[in-house]
């Protein structure tokens, strides 16, 4: 990196569906029960889309706030980079280019990035690059998923699991040393089976034989997905810190994806670290894919929990099989004073 560029989150926003699911709620019509969701996953409401609200609809609010917050004008944004695996549209045109219209982003070019549940810090990194190469001053990333519309409500080992949600953040040019300190991205294609969406791509296309057969809707095998969270992505948290020249018990925060919080409890076990330097909100939002974590980050700063210098582990893991890591020195966003 530049020795003067750096990259900070001068700005986070987020979206929430109004619709508040609770694990009772769902009892009423999944084959399961409060006591069941929360025991094994630590999960007592998601947040449903109604009709109209979508995954750009959600990005859109995120993404509004993000740049109120930073007051940053749209002019002056010059990319917007979408993480989601449940776009407005399955084939094009890409969510982030109805996002870039949406907020008169009219300098900005605009793509979406799909890396499952580790899409946002894959997403963040990619940003902290552009801004570090001098490429462009102000990056929106947002994540964004709307999985409800992907659950088989027959299956109540996947069905009680997600939500929908998105989260976002202006990444922005500073001559103050901190943001991104080092990253760890990877995957391995050979545990793709367990974690997917059967049909609905090209191998695939949609028909009424797929959609009888439920094959539009997630399909875990949830020991190899769990055996695989609770280890690779901890492995890759500790290179990132290693990397950034610091040790993960020096780390002030740890904002991990918010798959449930046995994975936390189980990471934080074996990495012989205390539970509470893992943030979780996911009693509140289940599974919300690339948004968990910008909920997260958003969720932490709100409560206090970020403060200015704070170094912070970034994890995220997911479908592919992916994982991200990244360790991210916070610097406290300071907007522009107004008409600036």
């Amino acid at each position: 990196m530049s020795a003067s560029r750096f990259a900070r989150i001068s700005g986070l926003g987020r979206s929430l569906p109004s619709r508040i699911v609770s694990n009772d709620e769902l009892s009423t019509f999944v084959d399961t029960s409060d006591e069941w969701i929360r025991s094994r996953t630590g999960i007592a409401e998601r947040r449903f889309v109604s009709d109209g609200e979508t995954t750009g609809t959600m990005a859109i609010q995120a993404g509004c706030e993000a740049l109120t917050a930073s007051r940053v004008p749209p002019s002056e944004v010059g990319l917007v980079i979408v993480a989601t695996s449940t776009p407005d549209h399955q084939v094009f045109p890409a969510t982030a280019s109805m996002v870039q219209d949406a907020l008169g982003l009219t300098a900005a070019g605009a793509y979406d990035l799909d890396a499952a549940c580790s899409g946002f810090v894959y997403a963040l990194v990619t940003a902290g690059q552009f801004i570090a190469s001098g490429s462009y001053e102000h990056v929106l990333v947002i994540g964004s998923d709307t999985l409800s519309r992907w659950l088989d409500f027959t299956d109540r080992t996947t069905c009680v699991l997600f939500g929908d949600g998105a989260g976002a953040a202006l990444v922005s040019a500073t001559d103050r040393a901190g943001g991104l300190r080092s990253f760890v991205l990877g995957s391995d294609g050979r545990g793709a089976k367990h974690l997917y969406v059967p049909a609905g791509g090209s191998r695939k296309p949609p028909s009424a034989d797929t959609v009888a057969a439920h094959e539009h809707a997630i399909r875990m095998n949830g020991h190899q997905v769990y055996r695989f969270s609770t280890t690779t992505p901890a492995d890759a948290l500790v290179q990132a810190a290693d990397r950034a020249g610091v040790r993960l018990a020096d780390l002030d925060l740890i904002v991990a994806h918010q798959a449930n919080d046995r994975i936390l409890q189980t990471v934080a076990h074996n990495l012989e670290l205390p539970e509470s330097l893992f943030y979780s909100n996911v009693k509140h939002y289940g599974n919300t894919s690339a948004a968990s974590i910008p909920l997260a980050l958003y969720d932490a700063r709100a409560e206090g929990r970020l403060s200015d210098g704070a170094m912070v582990g970034l994890m995220g893991f997911g479908a592919g099989l992916t994982w991200a890591t990244a360790i991210w020195q916070w610097h406290e966003p300071a907007p522009r004073p107004a008409g600036a």
